[in-house]
């Protein structure tokens, strides 16, 4: 597998955006996990999670997060419409993130992916979105 075929370059910053049923405990869980925010993005409205310098996930209220879709916002606890997933340095740090979201209130969503060259567990936040958290060994992926 040839991962460069995989990457698209783009030149921006990425946000994503959740909806959550209270921003206070959404905040509060992601803060336990050792995230930090952005306060000049975050307000009442919502919180601006800092996942590094080009990749944001900003956790909207409900009713803010409905000017940008007509669509009904579906109840994440009950089905899925993306699945969050940040890559880390270490196997161990794929435990330690899910371990920390465990303890904070989330979920374990699935069983561990040991692909040996790539790592995986997810969890489920207090809204019930999907975080995939990876490592992936690059040196065992051939660049043919």
């Amino acid at each position: 597998m040839n991962i460069q075929n995989y990457l698209i370059v783009m030149t921006g910053q990425m946000f994503v955006n959740l909806p959550v049923k209270d921003l206070d405990r959404s905040t509060e869980f992601f803060t336990k996990l050792g995230f930090e925010f952005n306060p000049q993005l975050s307000d009442e409205k919502g919180s601006c999670i800092i996942v590094n310098k080009e990749n944001f996930v900003m956790l909207l209220t409900e009713s803010f997060f409905r000017i940008f879709t007509a669509k009904h916002i579906c109840d994440s606890k009950n089905c899925t419409g993306v699945a969050v997933s940040i890559s880390t340095e270490s196997r161990e740090k794929v435990d330690e993130l899910v371990n920390k979201a465990i303890e904070a209130g989330g979920f374990e969503a699935a069983e561990p992916q040991d692909h040996e060259w790539m790592y995986g567990r997810s969890f489920e936040d207090p809204d019930g979105h999907i975080w995939a958290i990876f490592h992936m060994d690059e040196s065992t992926v051939s660049e043919e």
